[in-house]
């Protein structure tokens, strides 16, 4: 028994240490070491959260991007970057028993595997189109594949001048372009943007504006701003109403009382600028605008009524500030004064004949009343005097053609108070060699009315006038009416005043 007993002692004793033996050689550690760096610049990023798997243990990089894992048992692992703003990197890593293993991170952007939105497509107008309006609609599409939101960068150039219309930041895929030019062709392209990746760029697409109608008739609407601007139109006889009527001048702009010169082919007419009013001249279509005065601007008791005149060649204008007159030629040199009220007061309105002989003037005193009617020559010595002495409001001056007759209006009920309201003002049209005066209004204007603003019409067989309730704040519709006996009264253009018809 003893033997038995000493040899199963000596089994276990042997059995012991072989156990014991075996456990010290599976158990080894080795340490992780490396660096977290951005893909592109391969600079440093701080505070990464790197994690070992399947063990979980983590550490975060330091300020220049190093991590180390000590004391890390030997076997296979998967390591793990993570930090915010960054895709989160894998990276195995097989950990020997005394050595150390570098691991590098190169994180990208979360961004990295964002896609771009679709090339946007131009839909509308068609590629090549003709005829377009001066104001046109661009519709056009694309998608982001990501659901990101797009931003749009609209471009447009012409075949006429190097100016390129850009517009930055559209949100919708539709933007109304205003203010084209007539018979211009337009290239415009779409650029879209999500803001993470470049931008996409459409093809190139283009259309072409319809031809200048040649319009006859100018005229100002309020906008919605109050801001008064400037309307072309003609006026179709065959149907009795307007057709192909042109904005002309800006709504954030303050522009009124256009007068066209045939000879200059330009048109005139007054701009709020710098809280003065300035003369200034645009094309047909709008487009070119120059300011005229500058050193003196045109100036009286109230604006809306003051008026200025071309010469008949459309090399120079006269206008008035205050009390004195001034001749100016229409690229804004040669500002001479040729006249100046005897008695201080005001020249509100005055009109230039054909032959650039004579002057017929309106003066009122800084209420608007106390007016005089009258022509001077070119010396300032005056011809004829027309209307005095009386009281109300008077105004729309225009000299005929021959210099015999002189269209004006007068408000017959003498009625004055401080807003200048005129009860019953008639277009009267004076002989200027036989002093006989013609009420153009007293047969057909309707009561509580007035008619205003009158102008001949280019062959002076009709007027083109305003008429209006005399309350002062309804609608101002444009009319004409023949100049023998004020007959045939025709509406040409409703919620319109400040009338030119050449």
């Amino acid at each position: 028994m003893k033997i038995i007993f000493k040899i199963a002692l000596i089994f276990t004793l042997c059995l012991f240490v072989s156990c014991s033996e075996d456990t010290v050689d599976l158990v080894g550690v080795g340490t992780v070491t490396g660096r977290v760096v951005e893909a592109n610049s391969f600079d440093p990023i701080e505070n990464a959260k790197i994690t070992l798997s399947p063990s979980n243990n983590t550490v975060f990089s330091d300020a220049d991007g190093y991590f180390t894992f000590t004391d890390t048992e030997a076997g296979d692992y998967s390591v793990s970057a993570t930090k915010e703003g960054y895709l989160t990197t894998f990276e195995p890593a097989t950990v020997t028993a005394g050595l150390e293993v570098n691991v590098i991170f190169e994180m990208e952007d979360e961004t990295a595997l964002n896609r771009p939105p679709s090339t946007p497509i131009l839909v509308t107008p068609v590629d090549g189109s003709v005829e377009q309006e001066l104001s046109v609609q661009l519709i056009w599409e694309s998608t982001d594949p990501d659901e990101d939101d797009i931003t749009y960068r609209l471009e447009i150039k012409n075949d006429y001048n190097n100016d390129i219309i850009k517009i930055e930041s559209i949100i919708d895929t539709t933007y109304v372009i205003s203010d084209l030019r007539y018979g211009t062709k337009y290239f415009w392209q779409i650029a879209a943007t999500d803001d993470i990746n470049d931008e996409v760029l459409s093809a190139v697409s283009s259309f072409k504006t319809k031809v200048d109608p040649e319009n006859r008739y100018f005229y100002v609407k309020k906008g919605s701003n109050s801001n008064n601007i400037i309307y072309s139109s003609n006026y179709n006889e065959d149907n009795s109403e307007a057709e192909n009527e042109v904005q002309l001048t800006t709504s954030d702009k303050n522009s009124w009382r256009p007068r066209k010169n045939q000879t200059a082919n330009l048109i005139a007419f007054l701009r709020t600028f710098n809280n003065e009013t300035h003369l200034f001249t645009m094309h047909q279509d709008g487009s070119n605008v120059k300011q005229v005065t500058s050193a003196v601007s045109v100036a009286s008791n109230n604006l809306n009524d003051v008026d200025y005149s071309w010469s008949s060649n459309g090399d120079r204008f006269i206008y008035a500030h205050f009390n004195k007159l001034y001749v100016i030629n229409k690229d804004g040199s040669g500002l001479q004064q040729i006249y100046q009220t005897t008695d201080g007061s005001y020249i509100a309105e005055c009109d230039w004949s054909n032959d650039e002989s004579v002057i017929a003037l309106k003066t009122n005193d800084i209420s608007g009343y106390n007016i005089s009617i009258f022509t001077i020559d070119m010396a300032g010595t005056t011809l004829k005097s027309v209307l005095s002495g009386v009281t109300g409001a008077a105004g729309g001056l225009n000299i005929s053609i021959d210099k015999k007759l002189l269209l004006y209006t007068y408000d017959v009920s003498g009625f004055e108070n401080a807003s200048n309201r005129q009860l019953d003002t008639r277009v009267f049209i004076y002989n200027l060699e036989t002093s006989v005066l013609t009420d153009l209004s007293v047969n057909n204007k309707a009561a509580g009315t007035n008619d205003l603003d009158p102008r001949f019409s280019p062959n002076e067989a009709e007027v083109i006038f305003v008429n209006t309730s005399n309350d002062g704040v309804s609608l101002k519709s444009i009319y004409k009416m023949t100049v023998d006996n004020g007959n045939d009264r025709t509406l040409l253009f409703s919620n319109a005043f400040m009338p030119d018809w050449e």
